[in-house]
């Protein structure tokens, strides 16, 4: 494989793609191999940074529409993740690579705070980073602190890991129609609605002018295509 042409990325991966099939949980087969991706994609030379979501355990808007105040629902989403980013953490140091996660909230017992000087930190050290916590922030998606979280470190692009290979003018699992597109803008991707990503976060990735790229995690060696341009994604630029 090719030199890769990102030095630094960031990694958006859905917390309901570890349920694997068993559709709740961490599914350890599935996250064994997200964690061979990663590790893969690391020793191409690239800083990797992962912002992982909590719905395969639990989602905050779901809790919250029951009667469980939004603050209090997003919160215990935001906890999710970490217990996400703790077995991915675990399951990478087993395969022998250093790995580190980083939480949003204060909890020493259990990991240190994310602050860019720890990031950049172990980074230098070539961990791969596990950010959990979200934002830290109630109202807040895990897309939003994936571009948050890459323009506070500095990285080059966001990589939306999603189940479809891009991003569709509709649901094309509900709409055979859908047309894929190989590129968009910010702009265009806020006016379109597309549900890949929330509007937050492509209006803040707009702000930051940082490209995203959305691709399918299904393929193994994926992450490490897209690193090298040689991937399949729709490219969310300018």
């Amino acid at each position: 494989m090719t030199d890769p042409v990102y030095r630094r990325v960031v990694i958006k991966l859905s917390g309901e793609y570890l349920a694997g099939q068993q559709g709740f949980g961490i599914d350890q087969p599935t996250m064994d191999r997200v964690a061979d991706d990663l590790i893969a994609a690391r020793e191409l030379g690239t800083e990797i940074a992962v912002v992982i979501g909590g719905g395969n355990i639990f989602r905050g808007v779901e809790v919250s529409s029951r009667g469980v105040s939004r603050p209090t629902g997003d919160t215990m989403g935001m906890l999710a993740t970490m217990m996400n980013c703790l077995a991915l953490e675990a399951t990478i140091e087993r395969k022998g690579t250093p790995a580190k996660a980083l939480s949003a909230f204060v909890m020493p017992e259990v990991s240190e705070l994310f602050t860019r000087a720890a990031a950049h930190k172990y980074l230098a050290e070539g961990r791969i980073l596990l950010l959990g916590g979200g934002t830290g922030n109630p109202f807040f998606t895990t897309d939003t602190t994936a571009v948050l979280r890459a323009a506070e470190i500095g990285a080059e692009v966001v990589l939306k890991a999603t189940n479809v290979d891009g991003v569709y003018s509709a649901d094309p699992k509900k709409d055979p129609s859908a047309t894929r597109f190989d590129r968009l803008t910010h702009s265009q991707a806020i006016e379109g609605g597309y549900k890949v990503m929330d509007a937050t976060a492509f209006a803040l990735a707009r702000e930051t002018s940082l490209p995203i790229i959305v691709f399918s995690i299904a393929e193994p060696g994926s992450i490490g295509a897209i690193l090298c341009g040689a991937g399949h994604g729709t490219i969310v630029a300018g």
